[in-house]
Order: C-alpha cells, then sequence, then structure tokens
C-alpha cells in the first residue's frame, strides 16, 4: 500500500486560502426578505417597543433575582452548589435604568446564615480561574430587546414561522444586529410578536459584544417572557437565564437564574395621603354593648393594633399579598388552620389567618394572629402534611404568646421607605422561642389529622437541611425565620428524625419540589393564585429538583380572555407524586430609556 505524499507548500497554500475565507465569512447568517406583510408586523413590533418603554417609565415594579450556581452531577445531572439573591424596586426615570435594593439588616441576628450575602450588588464570587461579579442590573435589563435602537437601522428580521404561545397567536423572527452596527449589547436571538396589536411577548437569546469581544464572558442567554396585564398592555413578568457550560479553568460550573416581576400597579409612596381622614356622618354603635376594656383584652387589642399596621405596611410595600375572596390563602391555608386549631381545642380570641410573603426565599413568621408564609416555602411544600408542620410552629409562637414587637401599634414607625423595610422592621423570634414553639408544634401535629403522615413532612426539612450549605441565599429570611438552625439542623429535628433516609432512586418519594411549583402571582395587582397544571410524576431522579431553579413556559392568554373565563380548579393527576389540596377538609386527608444591556457578569 503507498500514501500519496502532499507537498507542503500546497499544503500551506490550502490552510491559507480557508483561514482566508473563514475570515471572510460573516458572522451572521444570510437573510431572506420579508413580505410586505411580515414587514408591517415588525414595523409594529418596533413602535410597540417603545410605547412599552414609556409604559414602565410610570411604574415602579419589584424586581426578584435569584441565582444558583450548578456544578455536574452523575445521578442528577447538575446541582446547586451556590446561590444569590436580591429583591429591588426598579426606578427606569429619564436619568436611566437604575434600581433601589431592598437591603437586609445591617447585622443578621439569627439563624445558621448569619453575615450571608443577600444581595447580588458588591458579591466577589471565585468561579474556576477568573473573578466575576453578577451585574443586577444586567439581569433585570433583559426586560428589554435593545432600548435604545431596536430597528430596522440596527437589526436584520427573518422570519421563521407561525406559533400559539397559549391562544394568543404569534409570529416569529429571527433577530440580529447589522454587520456595520458597532458596539455592545445589542440583541441576538429571537422574537415573538403576537399578531393583533404587534407586541413582542417572549424574546430568546442574548446580548453581543464588539467584534474583538467574546460576549460570552460578559453576557448570558436568557428567555424573557411579557403577559397581557390590562387591555393592551403587555409587560415583562419573568426572565430564566440558563448556562449549563461555562468552562472556568479546570472547573465546569454552570448556572440558572429566574428574575421575577410584581407590582405594577404600586405606586411610589405619596405622603400626603397619610394625613388623609375620613367622615362619617350619623355614625351609630350597632354592637348594643357598653362594656368596658379590661387590662388583658386591652393589651391584645394593641397587639392586634400593632399587627394590622405592620400588614398594611407590607402589602403597600408589594411584599405580601392581598387578600382575594376565596383565594388560596382561604381555600388551603386557613382549612389547614382548622385542621390543627380543632383537635388541639386552641380557643383563640381572634381569628387566625394565613398570608403569603411574595418572595422565594424559604421563611416564615407570625404578626398578631397572622401567619406570614413565603412563595417559595409554597412552592416547595410537597404535599399537606408538610405545610402543617411549618403552620403548626407558627400557631404554637401564636399560643405561646411570641408576638410582635408592640412598636408598631404607633404608626409613624412604619413610615419610611419601602426598600427599607427588611431594616425597619424585624418579625423573627427567638432562638428560644423557636425551640419551645417546635416542641409544642410537635404536640400539635400528633394530635392531628396528619398523625400518620408526619414522616411525609419530616423528609422535607432532611431535604432542607441536605442543601442548606449550598443554598444559604435561599434559606436567609428577610423579614421572618429561618426553618433551620444555626449549626444547620431544621427547628422540627423531632419530625426530620422520623423521616426515612432520602433515596434518589425511589421515585415514589418526593421530598421538596423546585420553586414555582405551586403558585403564581398576577404582576397588576400582586394577588397569588394556584397553578392550573398538571402534576407529573418524575420519570428519574433528575426530574426531582428540590429547591432548584427551573425554565419557565406561559400558557399567554389576551386580558379580556383571561378575565371573562371561567376559574377552573387547580388540576391534578392519579399519577402525580405529590399534590397540594385545592381546598382542605377537617375532615379528610388530601394529597395534595435605557442605557445598552449591561453585562451580567463583570
Amino acid at each position: 500500500m503507498t500514501f500519496r505524499k502532499i507537498p507542503l507548500t500546497f499544503l500551506i497554500l490550502i490552510l491559507g486560502a480557508g483561514c482566508a475565507y473563514a475570515k471572510k465569512q460573516p458572522k451572521y447568517e444570510q437573510s431572506r426578505p420579508l413580505t410586505p406583510e411580515q414587514t408591517a408586523l415588525v414595523q409594529k413590533a418596533i413602535a410597540r417597543e417603545k410605547v412599552l418603554i414609556k409604559e414602565i417609565q410610570q411604574r415602579t415594579p419589584l424586581v426578584e433575582t435569584y441565582i444558583q450556581d450548578t456544578h455536574p452531577d452523575v445521578k442528577l445531572y447538575e446541582v446547586p452548589v451556590d446561590d444569590y439573591y436580591v429583591l429591588s424596586r426598579v426606578d427606569f426615570s429619564k436619568s436611566g435604568f437604575f434600581d433601589k435594593s431592598y437591603n437586609p439588616r445591617a447585622e443578621e441576628k439569627h439563624g445558621f446564615f448569619k453575615g450571608s450575602l443577600s444581595a447580588i450588588t458588591g458579591l466577589s464570587k471565585m468561579l474556576g480561574l477568573e473573578k466575576f461579579t453578577y451585574n443586577p442590573n444586567g439581569f433585570m435589563e433583559m426586560m428589554f430587546i435593545d432600548p435604545t435602537g431596536f430597528d430596522t437601522q440596527h437589526y436584520v428580521f427573518s422570519y421563521v414561522r407561525r406559533e400559539f404561545l397559549g391562544s394568543v397567536r404569534t409570529w416569529v423572527f429571527d433577530v440580529h444586529p447589522k454587520a456595520d452596527v458597532k458596539g455592545t449589547g445589542r440583541f441576538y436571538g429571537r422574537i415573538w410578536v403576537e399578531d393583533q396589536d404587534g407586541n413582542v411577548v417572549r424574546f430568546n437569546g442574548t446580548y453581543t459584544g464588539s467584534g474583538a469581544v467574546d460576549s460570552s464572558k460578559y453576557y448570558f442567554h436568557f428567555d424573557s417572557w411579557r403577559m397581557n396585564v390590562q387591555p393592551g398592555v403587555w409587560l415583562p413578568v419573568e426572565i430564566y437565564v440558563e448556562e449549563s457550560q461555562r468552562i472556568e479553568g479546570e472547573k465546569s460550573v454552570g448556572l440558572k437564574a429566574q428574575t421575577r416581576f410584581w407590582g405594577y400597579s404600586l405606586k411610589l409612596p405619596n405622603r400626603e395621603s397619610e394625613s388623609v381622614s375620613i367622615k362619617v356622618d350619623n355614625a351609630v354603635d350597632q354592637s348594643g354593648q357598653s362594656e368596658d376594656v379590661s387590662p388583658l383584652e386591652a393589651s391584645r387589642m394593641w397587639i392586634t393594633q400593632a399587627e394590622n399596621n405592620v400588614i398594611d405596611r407590607l402589602e403597600q410595600a408589594g411584599l405580601v399579598a392581598p387578600l382575594t375572596q376565596g383565594g388560596y390563602e382561604q381555600k388551603v391555608l386557613d382549612q389547614i388552620v382548622i385542621n390543627l386549631v380543632v383537635p388541639n381545642n386552641l380557643a383563640f380570641t381572634d381569628q387566625i389567618k394565613c398570608r403569603v410573603l411574595l418572595t422565594d426565599t424559604v421563611e416564615a413568621t407570625t404578626v398578631g394572629n397572622t401567619i406570614l408564609l413565603s412563595k417559595g416555602l409554597l412552592d416547595t411544600l410537597p404535599n399537606e402534611e408538610s405545610i402543617a408542620s411549618v403552620i403548626s410552629m407558627e400557631l404554637a409562637h401564636i399560643a405561646m404568646g411570641h408576638h410582635i414587637d408592640t412598636r408598631y401599634a404607633f404608626n409613624d414607625r412604619l413610615l419610611f421607605p419601602d426598600t427599607a423595610t427588611f431594616q425597619r422592621i424585624d418579625m423573627y423570634h427567638s432562638e428560644a422561642d423557636n425551640q419551645s414553639a417546635a416542641k409544642q408544634a410537635m404536640k400539635y401535629l400528633q394530635n392531628s389529622m396528619y398523625k400518620d403522615r408526619l414522616a411525609n413532612a419530616g423528609l422535607y426539612y432532611e431535604q432542607l437541611m441536605q442543601r442548606g450549605t449550598a443554598l444559604k441565599a435561599l434559606n436567609t429570611p428577610k423579614l421572618g425565620d429561618s426553618l433551620l438552625q444555626a449549626d444547620g439542623q431544621p427547628w422540627m429535628l423531632d419530625l426530620e428524625k422520623m423521616a426515612p433516609k432520602i433515596n434518589w432512586d425511589d421515585l415514589n418519594q418526593i421530598p421538596a419540589l423546585p420553586l414555582g411549583s405551586w403558585l403564581k402571582v398576577d404582576p397588576w395587582d400582586d394577588s397569588v393564585h394556584m397553578l392550573n397544571a398538571k402534576r407529573y410524576a418524575p420519570m428519574n431522579a433528575r426530574d426531582k429538583m428540590p429547591f432548584e431553579v427551573t425554565p419557565v413556559f406561559f400558557r399567554l392568554q389576551r386580558y379580556e380572555m383571561a378575565n371573562t373565563a371561567p376559574a377552573a380548579a387547580p388540576a391534578g393527576d392519579a399519577g402525580a407524586a405529590a399534590q397540594q389540596p385545592a381546598a382542605g377538609d377537617a375532615g379528610a386527608a388530601q394529597q395534595p430609556p435605557a442605557a445598552q444591556p449591561q453585562p451580567q457578569q463583570q
């Protein structure tokens, strides 16, 4: 057998020609010309983006960004190894795009996570051999495609297809900057344009750097969604960010993040309205009683006054969901309270109410006779007995007199900017109070309808303890109490000891759920609702994803259709691994114009 020899000079010529050809290759694929109909829709989309920017200029929504760094895992594909959290209020004014962060307390006085960083700003984290700082504005600016130059002078549009997102029909276009457009932060990806008014309802891609800059080091890939929150008004609601493989030195690290928007109907605090009084003519006391108030009753009324002041202030700040008649709080949470109160003969003078704290942090607390449970906590609890275990501890706090500081009965103590809420309101309990409440909570559970299912509830605390070290930001409370002690063990340690060992291969064992599993928040009025979604049983260990950030996908509806269609009950599935109750039963156990986009990392 003989081999044909290629002359070296000829080989060099071939390689040289190949390099020259590669240099001449365009950065983007050549696009096909749009039809007149497609061109008209693109022009609509460009005009509607300018309207959206003006609309957001009139709003100051809350923006929550939660980031998880991930490493590959043989069995689970990838696992979170670190996390970061920030809650801000967007101010998109003439001076530019910036945020006002809800800064944490100066000193974290409680829990395993003392001194942990709760905001992204200023974080300096080692990712392999390179140091990066996550830029919170970079994540928030993913709400815009390109606020300074989204037009046909800067971008090329290529038609892809038509596609339904829920009940909204859209036209899909690929978008990239023109070759002669300079500067960083230009969008490169795909957009979905609804076919009636031309609003961009979804865009998916990344931002590009200049020709000499590797933009992958500065920008992440993201999927940004908008929702029809009012007639003719589409606003950003959620952004998912993912980089599954980023090789930094010898380490392979990934990133998953979610940014949520809500509170669009909130206005900037107007202190002039604080002094407005309402006069009621010819008011008559209809109670028919003229009894005096005893010292004990007066003390309880004083606590209730502090409770009402704090809850009203938190709702005004967009941190607590408003109550809706027949909503999730009444159908599910209040019923679980009854399931615990009745068999334990707890005679509270006032009704115990449950409210939802809108943050993704895992925390709970009490304010007078109100139990506050965070959205992140409720989303990750897999079943009714797990919810009952948390509520039982908060009931114990109320029964044992561990009430809120009554200084908040003076309303002037609550006159501060919304962003100072975490610094000015303390609702956490002492270590001694938590220990005594946990012991009493176990007694409540043993006397309740949940006594035979406590091992299932204990699994949640076991899983929380296992991932507590990696997910410090998620378990750092903003207003109330962490579920973990200073040493990383749960307060409900007796419950955790009742649980079997976590077995990833046991697909019937669901210790905890991913974030966003149960509740959705109306971005306009902040109300919470149960997801109307099918519940699928996991097919493998990778499907479990406890406490993890996951992709988002919305079945979009137009405002008119969403507000006229009859409300459907939360959908269940007979094969679901765990379901929260749609409604509890005391006698039955149910399973339940800005600058260009800033780099997300610096």
